[in-house]
């Protein structure tokens, strides 16, 4: 089927092909080239008779961001040696491994940018063989290029480069460089826009084919077992609630709001991309990768729907989304086809019009199961896919 489905592309396709894999071969070199020489830093290196003004700068924290990795309080004094406050010298050096294993590449940051570029050109350009019609729609959109990108997200966002950066952290570090964790709260909010841009160029496309705890989870549920247990979807309303809220608790405990302590990170305790650096330094953690994982074989993508702070923001900055999945409803009969085929609530939800439908991940399963050709994933502006409100359908079939 994939040599079919090659031979059936259009010269003008062939040309969109090689252009995005020489365009994202090129940014991944940019990235490597512009990848400056960090000067290592060991865990041991740093003494208790150090005072914390004088570890902090050179692992790029605050005195408040490293008091916290200590777990002493914030206010803590900073010039005081560390043995005077009762830290121990195996506290210190694994108070350091942990802030200098959240230390970003970035090299990942231009790989991201590859594959979301890779991914919009493949939506939107190539899925679809221009010497085909709505008869062999089976050999639209297959699986093999999603599946390269998710093992290059896993294996090289992921194990190679390890956890950071990530859309997660890139979320809760502007938080955290609020409370005074970090010392520039700029570079954190530049991270976390540049995460909601890409969610924003391709709908969500940052979270379903780029992010590595994403893609592994994907390309778990993408197992062909358990399929018919993979038919029960989980309510919107009720990871949504589960996701939004935490988000919300989470706030409350960081700027000590409750529980009086400033600098309190749940999701310290709950962050999968641990496993990339192989870091366990909490039992939940290991915990919190186990059951993900494990759900995922037959629930989509449990972790992102139900924990992660950037799933939430990128489902709010899908309404913004300048490519997409649309239905052109002329055509759609609600046969149910595409909701069938996708593994949330998304397709059900665009298909009536709802406004915040569940996270639409751009994993193309839709595209080529309906009968009538109603979907398409194109821009916003295109007028390839028409979009007429529920209302006035509603009237035209009434």
């Amino acid at each position: 089927m994939a040599y079919t489905y090659l031979a059936k592309l259009s010269p003008r396709q062939k040309m969109w092909f090689i252009v995005s894999i020489a365009a994202a071969l090129l940014i991944s070199a940019l990235g490597i080239l512009n990848e400056p020489d960090r000067p290592s830093q060991s865990p041991n290196q740093f003494t208790v008779n150090m005072t914390i003004r004088e570890i902090a700068p050179k692992l790029d924290v605050t005195g408040k961001g490293l008091a916290r990795e200590l777990a002493l309080p914030l206010d803590t004094p900073k010039k005081k040696p560390l043995n005077e406050l009762g830290i121990s010298q195996e506290q210190l050096e694994h108070a350091a491994a942990h802030i200098l294993s959240h230390h970003s590449t970035g090299l990942k940051y231009y790989l991201f940018a590859a594959i979301v570029l890779f991914g919009l050109v493949y939506l939107t350009r190539l899925g679809r063989p221009d010497y085909t019609n709505i008869s062999e729609r089976k050999l639209w959109y297959p699986q093999i290029p999603y599946i390269a990108c998710l093992l290059a997200a896993v294996i090289v966002c992921g194990f190679v480069l390890g956890k950071s950066p990530n859309p997660m952290e890139g979320t809760v570090k502007v938080f955290k460089s609020m409370v005074g964790l970090y010392p520039s709260i700029a570079s954190k909010l530049l991270a976390l826009v540049f995460f909601v841009v890409l969610a924003v160029i391709a709908n969500k496309l940052i979270c379903g084919w780029a992010c590595p705890f994403g893609a592994l989870q994907e390309l778990f549920y993408s197992l062909p077992i358990l399929r018919k247990v993979k038919r029960f979807k989980v309510p919107f309303w009720l990871t949504n609630t589960i996701r939004g809220g935490l988000f919300f608790i989470v706030l409350l405990f960081l700027f000590g709001i409750v529980g009086g302590r400033k600098g309190f990170v749940i999701y310290h305790y709950l962050n999968p991309f641990n496993l990339f650096n192989l870091d366990f330094d909490h039992w939940l953690i290991l915990v919190t990768v186990v059951v993900s994982l494990t759900l995922s074989f037959f629930i989509y993508r449990p972790f992102c729907h139900l924990i992660c702070p950037f799933g939430f923001i990128s489902w709010i900055a899908e309404r913004f989304s300048l490519t997409r999945v649309k239905i052109d409803h002329d055509k759609c009969t609600d046969c149910g086809a595409c909701d069938r085929a996708c593994p949330t609530q998304a397709a059900k939800g665009r298909v009536l019009d709802k406004l915040f439908a569940a996270d639409c991940f751009s994993c193309a399963r839709c595209l080529n199961v309906c009968p009538q050709d109603a979907i398409r994933y194109c821009s916003v502006f295109s007028k390839t896919s028409r979009e007429i409100p529920r209302k006035q359908r509603a009237s035209r079939k009434g």
